[in-house]
């Protein structure tokens, strides 16, 4: 008889990369016509404050304006609905375009491209690894001196344009901000910022302003974007020279991708899948690079854009790359005679709404412990100067640990107390035991005056690496080297089991408690340090 197992199965089990779409990416819903109208026009802004920053970050990396334009177009449209953060903007960043432009400028074009297509590949991989869960060892104040350090950049950034021009520039950059923040107190309907940059556009025109615009900052493309492999010779010698930036791009953007998403998380009081953001991005820059575009990441100050003109949902982050294709291509030159002083009016008032005036309010800096803020102030001031978001945050990240060691070190106590009938020198040592306590921990006992039997109290204590498992051997070497012999008790759990693989003396399970009679003799009561 045949088997029919083959033709009983489903297609889902047949096709498994059609099952894995289904698992993986979104099954979009019909939101509403009212939350749609808002979703588009939250992408229209978002599209026309991309477009200046683009450009620009096109020319830090050192390629044409189209590269920029169209990375920004396909991400955008990729991610929503691969992403695993709804609303957020990603598109050819800044921190990218650093790192991008020695490649570019020693290689060219085409090896940008192949680096692209490898980066995605790499944050695809990393992302089904599960290696996002890591973002949790990044300290909430890292994340707020990063968000503060943003937002200079995002103002400063805005300065070129301002600096140095004529009078009407300053205009019309302030009749923007009274817009933006005058327009939400009269309507909701439309986004502040699309008011704004319309009426001013029409202010410019009518009047025929002299102010940079749009058009100045560089051409915008004719056609659209044609997908093709990149031109570089297939070999070793290609690997060598792009895997070192594909290791640091992937590593700036998928940092700054999900930072930014916590930071949206905080804002609309929502969660992200950190997984799914990171291959959900690496599958848009495979896709990017085949269609000629530089490697992009999440960007926070278009996001900001986006979210503060009511985007919530992946519509939003779809219509901000749909609406950049169509103004660059066919409306090319409507959108070249929009005012600069229009997006950076949007752009100033984006970076205050970003920073985190709290943080530096006098009432919080008092109650906030001196090491947090040192922190904070460390990561901003790498940021700034340096217009590198992961340096920042690595010296964030690096210093809170260093910080944090320090503290937990000085958790460790060393209690004792002596036994009259029994003649035992009872030691409780409570606390982490590890490679910054160990030291201290070797000196917090008499080895000159205690009797020859001595007891060792763990119950209280996590040692919690190798280095800690030493030093109790020290301890016990300098007592036998003067007589007295020495035994561990109390060791339970992960302190146990670590005594009894690297300890070159065994640990008794459980600790005599001390009778009622004993009394703690005066003077023997140490610790390796005074306060917790």
């Amino acid at each position: 008889m045949p088997d029919m197992s083959l033709n009983q199965s489903s297609p889902t089990a047949r096709r498994p990369l059609v099952a894995w779409a289904r698992r993986r990416l979104v099954r979009p819903a019909w939101p509403g016509l009212r939350v749609v109208r808002v979703e588009l026009l939250a992408g229209l802004v978002t599209a026309l404050a991309l477009i200046p920053e683009t450009i620009s970050f096109s020319v830090v990396a050192g390629v044409d304006p189209k590269v920029g334009l169209f990375a920004s177009f396909t991400i955008s449209v990729v991610i929503a609905v691969t992403g695993g953060r709804p609303a957020m903007i990603s598109a050819a960043a800044g921190s990218m375009a650093l790192v991008a432009a020695p490649l570019v400028r020693e290689h060219g074009l085409q090896y940008l491209l192949a680096t692209t297509i490898c980066v995605g590949v790499t944050m695809f991989v990393l992302g089904q690894l599960g290696v996002a869960r890591l973002m949790r060892f990044v300290p909430r104040t890292v994340m707020i001196g990063f968000v503060n350090a943003l937002a200079i950049l995002i103002f400063t950034a805005q300065m070129p344009h301002v600096i140095g021009e004529s009078p009407a520039v300053y205009l019309l950059v302030g009749a923007g901000l009274a817009l933006l923040l005058t327009v939400p107190r009269l309507t909701r309907a439309v986004p502040p910022p699309l008011v704004a940059v319309v009426l001013l556009t029409l202010t410019a025109v009518m009047f025929d302003l002299s102010v940079p615009t749009v058009g100045d900052e560089g051409s915008l493309p004719g056609s659209l974007p044609v997908p093709g492999l990149p031109s570089v010779p297939m070999n070793w010698e290609t690997l060598r020279i792009i895997a070192p930036y594909v290791a640091t791009l992937t590593a700036v953007g998928l940092l700054e991708t999900l930072l930014t998403a916590q930071i949206v998380d905080r804002m609309t009081d929502t969660s992200h899948d950190a997984n799914r953001e990171a291959w959900g991005l690496g599958a848009a820059n495979i896709v990017n690079g085949f269609f000629g575009g530089m490697a992009g990441c999440a960007m926070i100050g278009q996001t900001m854009v986006n979210v503060s003109s009511g985007g919530r949902t992946r519509l939003s982050t779809f219509a901000a790359g749909a609406f950049l294709l169509l103004l660059v291509v066919p409306l090319r030159d409507v959108v070249g005679v929009i005012p600069m002083s229009a997006l950076v009016a949007v752009m100033i008032l984006v970076s205050v709404m970003t920073f985190e005036w709290r943080s530096v309010a006098p009432a919080t800096l008092r109650r906030m412990p001196r090491s947090e803020t040192l922190v904070m102030v460390a990561t901003v001031a790498v940021v700034v100067p340096t217009h590198n978001l992961a340096y920042g945050v690595l010296v964030g990240v690096v210093l809170s640990a260093l910080l944090f060691t320090r503290r937990v070190a000085h958790l460790t106590e060393v209690t004792s107390v002596l036994d009259p009938e029994g003649g035992e020198r009872i030691y409780a040592v409570s606390g982490p035991i590890f490679f910054a306590s160990s030291n201290d921990l070797v000196t917090a006992f008499d080895y000159a005056h205690d009797p020859a039997r001595i007891v060792i109290d763990l119950s209280e204590a996590q040692v919690l690496d190798s280095a800690g498992v030493a030093a109790l051997d020290d301890v016990r070497q300098k007592f036998s080297d003067r007589g007295a012999t020495v035994r561990f008790a109390g060791a339970t759990g992960g302190t146990a089991a670590m005594l009894s693989r690297l300890s070159t003396s065994a640990a008794e399970p459980a600790a005599p408690p001390p009778s009622a009679s004993v009394e703690e003799t005066p003077g023997q009561t140490d610790g390796t340090s005074a306060h917790k």
